[in-house]
């Protein structure tokens, strides 16, 4: 992996772990982060116009913006219900975790990639790490009882979370072909926008709306800003390095939420988290250094 896809993991993976800090603290989930996409498609809007007018979109780009449109719609209302029913340190492993586990295997079946040797042990150490993490002190309950774990609602809806995320980060590989990604990530903040106004007008109201505008003025925009760098920064990767490696290597966000978790929400910290932290850590450094 090269320098550059390094550093954008990096930037993606304080950046990602800041946003969802920032939803979970967050007193209605789902509006704020319709909010945040609908602030960062304002902000961000003379960015979007000046990278159409410079990129054009022509066939099948249309197609991967579409979809990927619909896979952000519902990873964000997934992601919202999770935070609403679990701890931030267990539901951000948790929704992390499924895609580094599938996106390298489908990547080699369905974009034809190969991984290299150090890179699977790095990938291996990443999943474990997260799982770690997750089911520390639930080892026993799992394997006892593992339908009764996945009913707890907070793990349900993050594990869907996760498997939203790997179906779009094989999508956004292939999109980033046919799009400047900078642009498909605007789209995807303008599409979230629209296609879940509806349901959040339905759902909440307008008052509603309003008062979780008023109540997180500053923070609203500001993990705008940060979904759209860290989504960003993961889709210029994509277009240098194979999602096979970066989906993985992204996961070292989850150290930084779980510590966020810790220190800043006082969630606990236990010998599980410090050991599935030092896994993903090992696993990123063999996948950074594998060709």
């Amino acid at each position: 992996m090269s320098i550059l896809a390094l550093f954008l993991i990096l930037t993606a993976a304080v950046s990602h772990a800041a946003w969802n800090l920032l939803l979970k603290r967050a007193e209605s989930k789902e509006l704020f982060a319709w909010w945040f996409s609908v602030s960062g498609a304002v902000l961000l809007a003379p960015l979007g116009v000046t990278l159409y007018i410079l990129y054009p979109v022509s066939l099948p780009g249309p197609w991967f913006i579409l979809g990927g449109a619909v896979m952000q719609c519902f990873y964000l209302v997934l992601l919202g219900r999770a935070y609403a029913r679990g701890d931030l340190s267990l539901v951000y492993p948790i929704a992390r975790g499924t895609g580094p586990m599938l996106v390298p295997v489908l990547a080699v079946l369905i974009l034809g990639e190969t991984i290299a040797w150090p890179a699977i042990v790095g990938i291996v150490f990443v999943v474990i790490g997260i799982y770690t993490m997750s089911w520390w002190g639930h080892f026993r309950e799992i394997l006892t009882n593992p339908v009764g774990f996945f009913r707890d609602s907070g793990a349900f809806y993050a594990i869907l979370t996760g498997c939203v995320i790997t179906v779009y980060s094989l999508l956004d590989k292939r999109a980033v072909e046919h799009v400047q990604p900078f642009l498909y990530m605007y789209f995807m903040t303008m599409g979230v926008s629209l296609g879940l106004a509806p349901y959040v007008f339905r759902k909440y109201g307008l008052y509603r709306m309003r008062a979780i505008w008023d109540e997180n003025l500053w923070t609203i925009p500001t993990a705008g800003l940060l979904s759209f760098l860290a989504y960003a920064c993961i889709l210029t990767a994509f277009s240098v390095s194979r999602v096979s490696y970066i989906v993985p290597a992204r996961e070292i966000s989850i150290v930084v939420g779980v510590l966020a978790g810790v220190w800043i929400l006082k969630e606990p910290f236990g010998r599980g988290r410090l050991v599935g932290s030092a896994m993903i850590v090992l696993g990123l450094i063999l996948i950074s250094l594998s060709p």
